[in-house]
């Protein structure tokens, strides 16, 4: 369980900021400790504190969770109330830590991408911060721990590429599992059945390929016996490395519109 030095403020509450909040009550934090601001009412969890101003009095720990485009409007009410706060984490796509800076004067900023599944702890969160408080960056690590999988990211130049990769990434396994379910229908299964096969399919390969001790792609091969009808479906993925290739240009699309954003931002 996660203690709190302080108050949090949860600044936008959309998909990604809940399912967090909702992860964070499920681990055992103080609900009464968090303060989630939005411009319009909505349900919390109890004991959660809900404010469409910026509260007064100072968090200890900022967690910036509006969508990227929604920056501006927010900086100039929350810059003054958090000026001279230890911790600023931002889980902006495409928001650098220079765009950050130049809008908030707080000791620390990390940024911060997790994905979808942080509200069921099995989600990607990956951190970059230039701060050189190690106590600032390992609360930020441990506020991130019951979300699922934290990886620190050395190089910023890198963060657009994971969060195309791990960030975006939900999105492109759930159409993949559609597209399994899709192409069972066509072989005649009942559309719900092929969901719900396409849907069990990947969750237990993705568990096994967790502990496994081989590559994914080893793993594919070990199940694929010569002439078999898996090769005979991998022979078509691998022809041509079709499948790496889409996956390669699904990322990169991802990775430029993340540095376009990146650019906005900074004006």
């Amino acid at each position: 369980m996660t203690h709190l030095p302080g108050p949090l403020w949860l600044i936008g509450c959309g998909n990604m900021g809940g399912a967090m909040l909702t992860r964070w009550i499920a681990d055992g934090i103080d609900p009464a400790a968090m303060t989630v601001v939005t411009r319009s009412a909505r349900d919390l969890p109890a004991g959660v504190t809900h404010a469409t101003t910026m509260p007064e009095g100072m968090p200890a720990i900022v967690v910036l969770a509006v969508k990227p485009q929604q920056l501006d409007q927010v900086a100039p009410d929350l810059a003054p109330r958090i000026a001279g706060a230890g911790l600023l984490i931002s889980i902006l796509a495409g928001v650098d830590e220079a765009a950050l800076a130049h809008r908030f004067d707080v000791a620390t900023i990390v940024r911060a991408m997790p994905n979808l599944p942080v509200a069921i702890g099995q989600g990607v969160v990956t951190l970059h911060s230039h701060g050189t408080d190690k106590a600032a960056k390992t609360l930020a690590a441990d506020l991130m721990a019951p979300l699922g999988l934290v990886e620190w990211i050395e190089d910023a130049a890198l963060f657009d590429a994971v969060t195309a990769l791990s960030g975006c990434g939900p999105g492109f396994v759930f159409r993949f599992i559609d597209a399994m379910a899709a192409a069972g229908t066509t072989l005649g299964l009942p559309a719900d059945q092929a969901q719900r096969l396409a849907i069990a399919t990947v969750q237990g390969s993705a568990t096994m390929a967790a502990g496994a001790d081989a590559s994914p792609a080893a793993l594919a091969d070990r199940v694929a016996s010569p002439g078999g009808s898996t090769r005979q479906g991998l022979n078509v993925l691998d022809d041509g490395d079709a499948l790496k290739r889409l996956m390669a240009a699904t990322l990169a699309a991802s990775e430029r519109r993340n540095a376009e954003m990146a650019a906005e931002a900074r004006g």
